[in-house]
């Protein structure tokens, strides 16, 4: 397995990734977002990332990631906000692999914690998330606008 940092020429292998994504969180989302999310990954002047699990060169999963300040720390955290494997390519450490990579990316930015959310309906996400993470009491709250 490899995990790298998405390329330009990555986006024919990481849109059918993210479309069953999204189905799987039952999102629609037009193709101008997707473009427009897929070229800030790309963007050197953007705090967005993308990394990108390949076996044997498939495009197997992905995880996305931004890093910001917060008035609680010093040097700022980063958000998992995308994380996704392949129904084909789950159970071989892809997603726990992604979740390190992050890590990794996370600490040489200099960030002092790494943080994501997830449904509660989630299981099998949330098993591999309770042995890498400490789950939180916080509760998220949204308002679209």
């Amino acid at each position: 397995m490899d995990i790298t940092a998405v390329m330009a020429d990555d986006k024919a292998d990481w849109q059918p990734l993210w479309e069953a994504y999204l189905d799987f969180y039952k999102q629609d989302l037009a193709q101008e977002v997707t473009d427009q999310t897929f070229a800030r990954f790309l963007d050197a002047q953007e705090s967005m990332f993308m990394v990108v699990a390949r076996v044997d060169g498939d495009m197997v999963g992905f995880a996305t990631f931004l890093v910001h300040r917060s008035t609680w720390a010093k040097d700022g955290y980063c958000y998992l906000e995308d994380l996704y494997v392949d129904d084909k390519a789950r159970g071989r450490g892809i997603a726990r692999a992604l979740i390190e990579r992050v890590e990794k990316e996370a600490t040489l930015r200099g960030m002092e914690r790494l943080y994501w959310v997830t449904h509660d309906h989630n299981t099998r996400a949330r098993a591999l998330y309770d042995k890498v993470a400490d789950l939180t009491q916080l509760v998220h709250y949204q308002k679209v606008l």
